[in-house]
């Protein structure tokens, strides 16, 4: 099913010049990895600490557009500079799955927005890319389907963010659209789960 992650190509060419330039200066895919970890935790912290505030609200999206960008820079520093390590494979793993949880759950302190389903799609996305290195396991390659996706998930919660940034009170609308958002997270643990598999017997 499409997703985001299939535009990665073309936003890495833009950002290739910028990646050159931070392997010239000794700047490590290692170095960034954390980096985008940091930045999450902050985010994922003020949105706690101050539920409702507009700016950290606002904050949300910038983040996890940055977010993608470092991801992105991360991997092109090691695959096309020569930073491949096994520290490195584990900071992405693990460092993907910690942001989301830090940057998501936070919402589940949101007045209006249901707590459970918040769990849930952290939860589910935890599941998904857990589906997604198990592929390597059982002698697929690493699956990034979707249609719910790191990157999809992140546009999902950066546009909720920004509806209530501007005064869109959450309501039946913003429940529906977690329940969507859910579905389509344990969607996309079938599909990947499904594509590996059939990788492995062809």
């Amino acid at each position: 099913m499409p997703s985001i992650y299939e535009l990665k190509p073309k936003f890495q060419a833009l950002l290739r010049p910028l990646v050159v330039a931070l392997a010239r200066a000794g700047v490590t895919a290692n170095q960034v990895t954390v980096a985008a970890m940091v930045l999450s935790v902050g985010v994922g912290a003020a949105l706690w600490r101050f539920p409702g505030s507009r700016a950290a609200l606002l904050a949300v999206p910038i983040a996890l557009f940055v977010r993608m960008a470092l991801n992105a820079v991360d991997g092109m520093l090691a695959r096309e500079h020569n930073q491949r390590s096994a520290l490195g494979a584990v900071l992405n793993e693990l460092g993907d799955v910690a942001s989301d949880s830090v940057l998501y759950l936070p919402f589940a302190c949101l007045p209006g927005l249901p707590p459970a389903l918040i769990v849930a799609i952290v939860l589910l996305a935890i599941l998904g890319e857990m589906t997604g290195v198990v592929g390597i396991q059982v002698g697929s390659t690493r699956r990034y389907d979707g249609p719910m996706g790191k990157s999809d998930r992140a546009v999902a919660f950066g546009l909720l963010a920004l509806l209530l940034a501007f005064g869109v009170m959450p309501g039946r609308w913003s429940t529906a659209y977690l329940a969507v958002i859910a579905a389509l997270a344990a969607l996309t643990i079938f599909n990947r789960a499904r594509h590996a598999l059939r990788e492995t017997a062809a």
